[in-house]
């Protein structure tokens, strides 16, 4: 299809590529009478290439500043906002307000690494309708939004039409209290365990249901932090002061933990084919998501923590030591550090499911 001259085109990229399709414009011709192009993006087919085009033509942006992520600007708007109120900084904000913007900004982990001029309305809705927050979270996190649009226009990011955020609606707001859990059924587990070798990443759904581990923990999991020998791991970074614990490693998925241990260089547990970090999103999109469509399942990674908490209750194991292992509230921070004989305790009840 031909476009007309000056509206930029649509061109797809040789090779195997997620996204093979480019949008690009020209910017110049140089002294050869070649053409130098600015590249507005990259997409998995033709008509989403050709729609980024048509509404970059009805609201041109910079295009240097099309490539800033959503991360981006989050990071220059809390540089520049999130400053504590002190003698120094009488117009900064109090602590309780910077914790609550970064708490929102935990809520944003799956689009901050999108391009902002990508972020539509439907991305910032996905966000609310997956935190299972009430609405006073909501609505902090609805005013973060709306500061990174008005610091995205005033920046030239992004055009004032292009701010959305007015139209996110919070009003069917979750409790946080009340998740929508739905564990794996004992048939559900056992195709899982009959997966096993059919793809290498068929055994990390087994690691999460029998450690009860937040997916996120199991991904940035380091190889320093695990230890073979005494079958336990380290999680040092989690969300909450009873998620930094030590989880012990049930002897069904030992051989797994020992795969990945000796896989590659990575210096994390899981990996990439490429032997690279894994991004939850790239993990769900390329690897959660189609091994539960191959099975025939709908369940999200969190699944896999409920389900961990319903085998270890219905094998009537100790409610102190469950808290302890999936890193419940419930355990203060004094509880945090096991002794051996705690660690054998908990291996002992991770064992029983």
């Amino acid at each position: 299809m031909r476009l007309p001259n000056g509206y930029g085109s649509v061109h797809k990229l040789s090779g195997k590529r997620r996204k093979p399709w480019c949008v690009r414009k020209t910017r110049e011709i140089d002294n050869n009478g070649k053409q130098q192009y600015d590249y507005l993006g990259y997409y998995k087919t033709q008509p989403e290439a050709l729609q980024a085009l048509a509404e970059y033509n009805s609201n041109p942006y910079d295009i240097k500043t099309s490539i800033i992520t959503f991360g981006e600007v989050y990071e220059k708007w809390s540089n520049e906002r999130l400053i504590l109120k002190d003698d120094a900084h009488p117009y900064g904000i109090s602590q309780s307000n910077i914790n609550g913007y970064k708490a929102s900004w935990k809520l944003c982990a799956e689009i901050k690494d999108m391009k902002f001029v990508d972020v539509k309305l439907s991305h910032l809705q996905m966000v609310v309708d997956k935190s299972g927050k009430n609405y006073p979270t909501l609505r902090k996190l609805k005013v973060l939004l709306g500061q990174l649009f008005e610091y995205a226009i005033i920046h030239d990011v992004i055009t004032k039409d292009r701010n959305v955020v007015e139209y996110v609606d919070i009003s069917k707001a979750g409790n946080p209290k009340a998740l929508n859990r739905k564990p794996f059924t004992n048939q559900e587990i056992k195709k899982v365990w009959s997966m096993v070798g059919a793809n290498d990443y068929i055994n990390v759904i087994l690691m999460l249901i029998y450690s009860g581990v937040r997916v996120s923990e199991l991904l940035d999991l380091k190889k320093i932090n695990v230890s073979l020998k005494e079958q336990w791991f380290d999680i040092t970074e989690s969300k909450t002061n009873a998620g930094i614990r030590r989880v012990p490693i049930a002897d069904k998925v030992l051989p797994y933990f020992q795969h990945w241990m000796s896989k590659n260089q990575c210096e994390y547990l899981l990996s990439t084919p490429d032997g690279e970090h894994f991004l939850y999103r790239n993990y769900y999109d390329s690897y959660w998501k189609p091994l539960m469509d191959l099975m025939g399942m709908s369940h999200l990674p969190h699944d896999t923590r409920h389900t961990c908490v319903s085998l270890l209750t219905s094998a009537q194991v100790d409610e102190r030591f469950i808290k302890k292992i999936v890193g419940h509230s419930g355990q203060g921070v004094t509880q945090i550090v096991y002794t051996h004989l705690e660690v054998s305790e908990l291996l002992v009840a991770i064992n029983k499911i």
